[in-house]
């Protein structure tokens, strides 16, 4: 019951997050310059991809134990 309750919450309530730290602003800030803010982006999405990637190779690696037993 518990599981389900956090799923529901989980899916149809959301959070409005400006997630931008003050040094990231005061950077992104001046209009001039979207050569640093491509870089940002692009440390954004290097940051967001990692875990994706370590989290798909433990479940692979849990995959392959399994399949290896049966």
């Amino acid at each position: 019951m518990k599981n389900l309750l956090f799923v529901f919450c989980f899916l149809f309530f959301e959070v409005a997050s400006y997630a931008q730290c003050a040094m990231c602003r005061a950077a992104l800030a001046s209009e001039g310059n979207t050569a640093k803010a491509a870089a940002v982006n692009d440390g954004i999405v290097y940051l967001m991809v990692i875990p994706y990637i370590l989290v798909g190779a433990i479940g692979y690696a849990i995959y392959r134990m399994k399949k290896k037993k049966a």
